[in-house]
């Protein structure tokens, strides 16, 4: 087959990590897991776009990572699919062709059963799934052409271990939307493999970012003596999975759904 890997290539570590030469696109990415996702692609090699709906932060983590790589900033709103749609033509006017796209952008929604509102699932499903459906497809055309011999285009999910099990603390709509970017991390992998994309997630563990401040100041220490692991994430830990579900070494890896929170989905 013509898009088969050298099966004769020699194992060499630097190289099968590697992403010098690959353009990336990382939603959210100017603060929390987004930005640990961006640094850890730029070290490894990668020229990487960040977006987010504030122009002035992204453009400051832009230039702040641009002192270890290339990076680049675009503003973009991804809660409707026109936004989507904007953020797609806007990359695809400055770049031929993309080779990772993290679907990172997301929100929460903190509030109990009897008072949770409508609009509280609307918002949290709206950019925690329909983005990730909506940018993605929007963004096939430049991932396909990025497509090479045994080494597919990226798709790189940003999902949670609250959609892989029920929360000690409950948060309705983030853990049912967390379990909807899993399932359909499946469903695209098996629709855009055959097109050169692999598919895939990280079910994320609780990592020091704003999104988690609170939860971390009032259940961390709880969290650490539940996790087998006896600790909370590390930007490491996140940086490490994405590059490596990017790299060549993942390069036969599609539809998988990364667990990376030391163990706690488990407990």
């Amino acid at each position: 087959m013509s898009d088969a890997p050298d099966t004769n290539m020699s194992i060499d570590p630097a190289s099968l990590f590697s992403l010098a030469g690959k353009v990336a696109l990382v939603t959210g990415g100017s603060r929390g897991v987004g930005r640990m996702i961006a640094a850890g692609l730029i070290a490894a090699g990668a020229r990487v776009v960040i977006a987010s709906r504030d122009r002035e932060a992204c453009e400051a983590a832009a230039a702040e990572l641009s002192a270890a790589g290339e990076c680049t900033a675009l503003e973009a709103d991804l809660s409707t699919a026109g936004g989507c749609d904007a953020l797609a033509r806007e990359l695809g006017g400055r770049e031929v062709r993309l080779h990772i796209l993290v679907n990172n952008s997301g929100a929460t929604w903190g509030e109990a059963l009897e008072r949770f509102p409508e609009h509280g699932f609307d918002k949290v499903l709206d950019l925690n799934v329909k983005a990730v459906f909506f940018l993605t497809r929007e963004l096939v055309p430049t991932l396909e052409r990025a497509a090479g011999p045994g080494d597919p285009a990226r798709v790189l999910n940003i999902g949670s271990m609250h959609g892989l099990a029920v929360p000690r603390l409950m948060n309705y709509s983030y853990a049912a939307s967390k379990a909807a970017v899993h399932h359909l991390t499946r469903v695209l992998a098996v629709e855009l493999g055959p097109r050169g994309i692999a598919v895939n997630a990280i079910a994320l563990g609780p990592v020091a970012s704003r999104m988690t401040r609170q939860l971390l100041e009032e259940h961390g220490r709880e969290i650490e003596r539940t996790c087998p692991l006896g600790r909370i994430g590390a930007p490491a830990d996140v940086a490490g999975a994405a590059v490596f579900l990017a790299s060549r070494a993942a390069a036969w890896i599609n539809g998988v759904v990364l667990p990376v929170d030391g163990g706690l989905s488990l407990v």
